[in-house]
């Protein structure tokens, strides 16, 4: 008898922005010349309580804005969205995420999350599921769609079609993205699960289909 899949250790995926947040900790002693550690000693020896006071203090040691709002933010303990540095951090904030995306007045939206969830785990053997704070991007070699609850009454499934050629049905709504460079193309709104057609499902495995890795078939 086949085995049955291995039980995943966690619903979700590693972020690749991990990845990179731990390469530039690395990077940081070569270009700054100083460590993650010792910036974080200097600043809670020398600089403001506040973070908009350490962000002002470290561009003024001569760092960058995007180094400096980081190192202000890993100081006060809170790095902003999923810049963490962390895996297992990362990991635990995941499911915290997407709570915090169907809570409130968005909370009868979470089953049209869940069942395309449900849907890409068993469809797709590659799929990587790594929430940010607005949306769960679905990645395979980049991100080929995401899902994110747009207003209170409304789901909308992004997916990542500029490589598709021939023409588009109208339940495919251009984003601007393709005009813009940015991956997710087109979205497919979505009020309830019963709005996830086998049509829906057709357009979200082409997404996946065009974001093959070079060396497959």
């Amino acid at each position: 008898m086949p085995k049955s899949p291995a039980k995943r250790a966690s619903e979700y995926d590693v972020h690749p922005g991990v990845a990179m947040v731990q390469k530039w900790i690395a990077d940081l002693p070569a270009k700054t010349g100083r460590s993650l550690d010792d910036w974080l000693a200097r600043i809670e020896k020398d600089a403001p309580r506040d973070a908009k006071g350490r962000v002002a203090w470290l561009k003024a040691e001569g760092l960058g804005t995007n180094t400096a709002s980081w190192l202000a933010n890993k100081s006060l303990g809170s790095p902003e969205g999923f810049a963490d540095d962390d895996p297992d951090s990362y990991l635990a904030q995941a499911p915290k995420l997407v709570d915090a995306m169907y809570a409130g007045k968005k909370a009868h939206l979470r089953p049209i999350y869940d069942a395309l969830l449900a849907h890409a785990r068993e469809t797709f053997p590659d799929l990587r599921v790594c929430p940010c704070q607005t949306m769960v991007p679905f990645y395979r070699t980049f991100v080929f769609a995401q899902v994110k609850p747009t207003t209170n009454s409304r789901v909308d499934l992004g997916l990542a079609l500029a490589k598709h050629k021939g023409a588009l049905p109208d339940m495919l709504i251009d984003t601007g993205g393709l005009a813009k460079k940015d991956r997710i193309t087109h979205r497919i709104p979505l009020e309830s699960p019963s709005d996830i057609t086998p049509q829906v499902l057709k357009w979200l495995r082409r997404a996946y289909d065009l974001d093959a890795p070079k060396s497959a078939p």
